[in-house]
């Protein structure tokens, strides 16, 4: 990897937050605004022929030179046109232009995790085209939500903070919401594999929050904290709870100490706001060395059947997964180049985790042309035309000058079961 940076990239309508990792570093550092501000606002503007965002962008507005735009997320995702003095861009060219300006101190990136507040399809191919564009080889592009960065976040924590249910409460200027991370159990036993998920437990508005802001008022305060406290502790209701993570500009103010002792009885509990873009800097870092010691996130977005194929690697005979557990669907074409040994036919697995059991498919060889061991190479495609629909085709690619490739080609409509519901009923 060399001097090039891993990125975890946190991504809102408001702000963006930028951690990275390099191989001079231990653990992902987060680039700071100001000091202890991570917070870059989510604003580009131009003064004549030259660009500013973030806090220089917002300084624009204040002194009420050149011209700004924002909310560019929500825009981009609209396929909105924004108008910027006498030009006009579409949201999503502006929206890669910040990207850019934002990551210009990184002199390299190898791989990049964008965590947004919530995904489908839409925003994923958003962010993905604006990663190629900023030159980040495409496999190595990955977009998740809020969620499932918490999950990477607590994967590269110490164990005992994740041993059981791990909670995260997020609190903005009207809201608080409630997360539980929880362990799932497979319908049969997958080895040493572990499955989570996150869910939203509880929620509630709380008009008393709006007091605490700039100033904090003692009285409203107080009763802010009594009732986060109440709400606390309907959430852990009969839940035990190794650890507690505190996130959102709700909490700066310290307007909750009775709060905070419910909190932290018995359990370890932390603050901060740069918890998301650490934990997609965990998954940048996962997927660029290729680690797979951490859990599978799983949520009713991501596949719960794999389809895999028999394979040596590494000398070792496994089950090799060419469509995985826990992820999107959209995210999921691919190809391989294999050698064959003397087979007649190559066998593909579609394991449920839902439903416990285990399909086979085969394509058949027969046409090919004989060759000796390890003389057959095929390319493997893996190509999904909805969430339940996946191509798989197997061609003849030839070896090289010795054997030209064939018109061989075979190919089979593998139907996933998806979770049908079910995805809830995966608990331990």
């Amino acid at each position: 990897m060399g001097q090039g940076n891993i990125v975890g990239y946190d991504i809102n309508e408001k702000n963006c937050q930028i951690s990275y990792y390099n191989d001079q570093q231990m653990e992902p550092e987060t680039l700071e605004v100001d000091e202890d501000n991570f917070q870059i606002p989510l604003i580009i503007g131009k003064l004549r022929d030259t660009w500013a965002y973030g806090k220089e962008a917002k300084r624009l507005v204040t002194i009420k030179e050149g011209f700004t735009a924002s909310k560019l997320y929500t825009k981009s995702i609209a396929g909105e046109k924004v108008e910027l003095g006498e030009e006009i861009y579409d949201a999503s060219e502006l929206l890669y232009k910040f990207i850019e300006l934002s990551l210009q101190s990184l002199k390299r990136i190898d791989g990049i995790v964008f965590s947004v507040p919530s995904l489908d399809e839409e925003i994923a191919k958003l962010l993905r085209e604006i990663g190629e564009k900023l030159g980040i080889d495409k496999t190595r592009i990955f977009i998740q939500d809020y969620k499932e960065s918490f999950c990477n976040y607590l994967f590269y924590q110490p164990k005992e903070l994740w041993q059981y249910d791990a909670a995260l409460f997020y609190c903005d200027r009207n809201e608080v919401r409630a997360y539980m991370l929880r362990r799932l159990k497979p319908e049969f036993g997958m080895g040493k594999s572990t499955f989570v998920t996150v869910d939203e437990v509880a929620s509630a508005h709380m008009k008393e929050l709006a007091a605490v802001y700039p100033v904090l008022n003692e009285d409203k305060a107080q009763d802010a904290d009594m009732r986060f406290k109440n709400f606390v502790v309907s959430v852990f209701d009969k839940r035990i709870v190794s650890s507690v993570f505190l996130t959102g500009e709700g909490f700066e103010n310290n307007w909750y100490p009775e709060s905070l002792r419910v909190l932290c009885n018995g359990r370890r509990a932390f603050i901060g706001n740069n918890l998301y873009s650490k934990g997609a800097c965990y998954t940048a870092y996962r997927n660029s060395f290729l680690t797979a010691e951490a859990p599978i996130y799983l949520d009713n977005s991501k596949l719960t059947d794999r389809i895999t194929v028999p394979m040596r690697v590494n000398g070792q005979e496994i089950w090799y997964p060419i469509v995985s557990w826990g992820a999107h669907w959209y995210e999921s074409d691919n190809s391989w180049e294999v050698l064959l040994e003397d087979a007649e036919d190559v066998e593909f697995h579609v394991e449920s985790l839902t439903q416990g059991t285990i399909q086979t498919e085969s394509f058949s060889l027969a046409q090919l042309p004989e060759r000796n061991e390890y003389s057959v190479r095929l390319r493997v495609e893996t190509h999904f035309l909805d969430e339940r629909t996946c191509k798989v085709t197997i061609r003849d690619v030839g070896f090289g000058e010795f054997f030209p490739a064939t018109d061989f080609e075979d190919s089979k409509i593998i139907h996933l079961g998806g979770n049908d519901g079910k995805f809830n009923s995966l608990s331990q």
